[in-house]
């Protein structure tokens, strides 16, 4: 949805409100995850994105602030079975995560195997809302062509997800186009509406981010070193 007034106009907290702040890496140490968790709090970020095994720190720390939790779900590679897929998700659900992004299988993407992606994602889907949990999915778009993104688009709306979202920023051996705005104009050309769109992967300018937001987007995931320069925060005045 487009917002009532230019990006550029919106004060720091309205900006961090479309931030899914990143701490991803797997190799983090535990203090790491900490500092960066805790700065998505400082910057009120609208979650903070981790890794499961986050989960129990990333609760305790962000308990009583403006800051909720997305967690992952199959990262990234998102070729678990179903039946693994639903209880990741269960088990994170039942922490009373706010949102989950799950990898969709994008190999059964690119195999026109659309019956099966759409069972996939949807039993995901089905368990998360039992909790009240938003699901964003995400195709991995630089690994398919426009056409696929089109039609795995449409059949992420007809799962019932909350969320379409580009990328898992950890593809290798492809262009990282990410969140690119073509890439993103082509998604709501399909969603008109009908979900959310999150954009992810290469998003480390203010001016991507505030262009993004003015074309509509509903939320990014920004990783924890660009965060503070989407949103203009300097060493000096953070």
């Amino acid at each position: 949805m487009k917002p009532k007034k230019k990006a550029i106009e919106m004060t720091v907290e309205e900006l961090a409100r479309y931030i899914d702040h990143s701490v991803l890496k797997p190799e983090f140490t535990q203090n790491e995850i900490k500092k960066h968790i805790q700065d998505a709090i400082n910057f009120k970020c609208r979650t903070v994105c981790i890794n499961p095994s986050s989960l129990d720190i990333a609760k305790e720390m962000t308990n009583g602030t403006d800051t909720g939790i997305c967690v992952v779900c199959d990262f990234p590679f998102g070729t678990s079975t179903t039946e693994s897929k639903v209880l990741q998700a269960k088990v994170c659900c039942e922490k009373g995560v706010e949102e989950l992004d799950i990898v969709s299988n994008f190999g059964w993407i690119k195999s026109g195997r659309w019956d099966k992606v759409k069972e996939d994602i949807e039993a995901v889907v089905n368990e998360c809302h039992k909790y009240k949990t938003a699901v964003k999915v995400i195709l991995e778009t630089d690994a398919l062509t426009e056409e696929e993104i089109k039609k795995a688009t449409e059949v992420v709306i007809s799962t019932g997800a909350d969320f379409v979202k580009t990328s898992t920023g950890f593809l290798t051996g492809h262009e990282n186009k990410g969140a690119a705005p073509e890439v993103i104009e082509l998604i709501m050309g399909v969603t008109k509406g009908r979900c959310k769109i999150k954009g992810s992967g290469a998003i480390r300018t203010r001016e991507h981010f505030l262009k993004l937001i003015d074309m509509g987007i509903d939320r990014m995931g920004i990783g924890y070193k660009s965060t503070p320069i989407v949103l203009g925060i300097t060493q000096d005045n953070k």
